[in-house]
């Protein structure tokens, strides 16, 4: 199943959707309303009450679904998917995006070569976060503060929702704690990595984490280290790999991230990405204002967003 946070013009507030087809069906009108057993209003709320509620809630949502396409009237039910607006499956997460560098080896030797370093293979994940303020909508525009920063660059990646809680977690078990999947852009402010020495500032400008434009739930997509994964500026291919380059998988991930840290319902993990992002190039290519990037994972869907010059606050 694929799930989406939406709003309409005419409901500003946001909503918890199920795609399908190329419509957007909001979940609870689906599921019948609200009555005597209604669905969490948002993504979040529905991954924290746990699997009996999120696999019972996707068994009523396929039925529902199901009925739709058998009625007459069914291809019209929902909305277009232009129709509605695409907010970040959790526009606010509750914590920080816990992301990985260096986890593809061709992506480690092009930033090793842009540094003037040897390449060296890590013998652990590299962890870094972005901070839940730079959570951006999967159609929104990439807001860029040139007072801020001058060189803006792209990463397309697999993210990864935890849907149980888990500490210490064994690589045997850890796929078994994974709601679903989802893109993310890991937008990156590469003269702030610099200038401040670590990532951290440089990857949590606001609006610098476009993500979605669905959730499809960890059953329906499958084997996690098999996808294709590409993006693309102003309709040129600048990263082009498959998941199964990973130095480090999903599950193995999991298990050095779980280690004496619990994870929780709702966190969001970006697994790395590969070869091809700006700084990487020769010379190095940086976004512009008005370009257009598109980032896709096999079997998800494409972030569009444009990037656009903006003021500060």
């Amino acid at each position: 199943m694929r799930f989406v946070t939406f709003s309409t013009t005419d409901r500003n507030s946001q909503r918890l959707g199920v795609f399908r087809n190329g419509r957007v069906f909001d979940a609870i009108q689906l599921a019948g309303g609200g009555g005597s057993d209604p669905l969490p209003g948002s993504l979040l709320e529905l991954i924290q009450a746990g699997p009996g509620v999120w696999r019972s809630a996707a068994a009523r949502l396929e039925k529902a679904l199901h009925e739709q396409s058998s009625a007459q009237e069914g291809a019209q039910a929902g909305y277009a998917a232009e129709q509605v607006r695409w907010h970040a499956p959790i526009p606010r997460p509750s914590k920080n995006i816990v992301c990985l560098g260096l986890n593809y080896v061709s992506h480690m030797e092009e930033s090793a070569r842009a540094r003037g370093r040897e390449a060296k293979i890590p013998e652990v994940p590299v962890f870094f976060t972005k901070a839940p303020t730079s959570a951006n909508g999967p159609f929104d525009a990439i807001p860029w503060d040139p007072e801020a920063t001058q060189q803006v660059d792209h990463e397309v990646e697999l993210g990864v929702m935890i849907g149980v809680a888990g500490k210490n977690i064994p690589r045997t078990r850890a796929l078994e704690h994974v709601f679903g999947y989802l893109v993310v852009n890991d937008v990156s402010a590469r003269d702030l990595q610099q200038k401040h020495m670590q990532w951290f500032k440089g990857k949590s400008l606001d609006g610098f984490c476009p993500m979605g434009p669905c959730v499809v739930t960890a059953d329906e997509f499958g084997d996690p280290q098999n996808k294709r994964i590409s993006l693309r500026v102003n309709g040129v291919t600048k990263q082009d790999s498959n998941t199964a380059r990973m130095i480090f998988s999903v599950a193995v991930i999991l298990e050095f991230l779980s280690k004496g840290m619990t994870l929780e319902p709702g966190d969001i993990i970006s697994t790395g990405t590969p070869e091809g992002v700006g700084l990487g190039r020769t010379p190095p290519e940086y976004l512009q204002d008005g370009d257009l990037v598109e980032a896709e994972v096999e079997g998800i869907g494409a972030l569009r967003n444009r990037v656009a010059l903006c003021k500060p606050a």
